[in-house]
């Protein structure tokens, strides 16, 4: 795959492993890409690796491991799970996460380890216009319906829209709103954020409230469902350190409750947060239970 059009991206294999990303990686950081060819969050993921080693022009270069094919190398790094990432920096793998992140939190997970773009001309994306804070929660929806209704050749607007209604606590219309977006936009970091926001916000549908919830898990600290509710109600109030914990106490518990259930609330979680370094740090935490 290192061709003219993709000069910072290489399929790596066992046999010059050593010298293409170990030594490589003491002069330009290594993104390993552990991927298959049957992974459906690999087809995913890998695109939106690729345009940032194309981006950031030379900024880290990405290495792509077929673990079908390089099974021995797979299986010198524990890989359990495809799609997995992690970083190697001065010969070392110095961080890492599992699963197909969006890509905005591949950008931030990029910027916590101070990789940037060597290209001067690459800029951050422009944010998008958000609607005025000090609006109510109804005025902001209001105002984000009436921008939608005026520039409907801008679809973009009802992310705006989205926001503004869960913000509201209107999460049957957000979630309308979420399902009727094109395709374009579905992908969307800020439709995965909402999107991420409303599972949580249902997962709460019938729940006791938090002083129920502590006292629940004071007596019976293994009920894993009242922990999840407890870590989703602290999340949504803003404890975004107490939530992360109840998420990670469940994966030490048990990695096979509903699911999963605890590392695919954290990577939910993450898209929420946006403190980097506490995302970092739970993000090796998470990994550790994996690998």
């Amino acid at each position: 795959m290192n061709d003219a059009a993709k000069p910072h991206v290489f399929d790596a294999s066992l046999e010059g492993f050593e010298q293409t990303v170990l030594a490589k990686s003491n002069e330009t950081p290594v993104l390993v890409d552990f991927w298959a060819t049957w992974c459906g969050p690999c087809k995913t993921l890998g695109p939106i690796l690729e345009k940032l080693a194309d981006e950031f022009n030379g900024g880290f270069v990405l290495a792509k491991v077929d673990v079908d094919q390089e099974q021995q190398l797979a299986g010198y790094f524990q890989i359990r799970s495809v799609p997995t990432v992690m970083l190697v920096k001065g010969g070392q793998i110095v961080d890492g996460f599992p699963g197909a992140l969006p890509e905005g939190q591949v950008r931030q997970f990029l910027q916590h380890h101070g990789i940037v773009a060597l290209d001067a001309m690459a800029a951050p994306a422009v944010e998008p216009e958000v609607i005025e804070l000090s609006l109510s929660p109804a005025e902001q929806v209001q105002a984000a319906r009436e921008a939608v209704a005026a520039s409907p050749q801008q679809p973009e607007l009802r992310l705006d829209l989205i926001a503004a209604l869960l913000q509201a606590g209107d999460a049957t219309a957000a979630e309308h709103e979420l399902d009727e977006l094109p395709a374009n936009l579905a992908t969307d970091d800020r439709a995965k954020r909402s999107r991420a926001q409303l599972d949580f916000a249902k997962a709460l549908l019938g729940a006791p409230g938090e002083n129920e919830l502590v006292v629940e898990l004071t007596a019976n600290p293994n009920n894993l469902r009242a922990r999840h509710q407890l870590g989703v109600r602290r999340l949504l109030a803003g404890d975004s350190v107490d939530a992360l914990e109840c998420f990670l106490a469940i994966m030490r518990s048990d990695r096979k409750f509903d699911d999963d259930l605890g590392r695919r609330s954290l990577i939910s979680a993450f898209a929420l947060i946006d403190d980097p370094d506490l995302v970092s740090r739970t993000r090796k935490q998470m990994a550790a239970m994996i690998f």
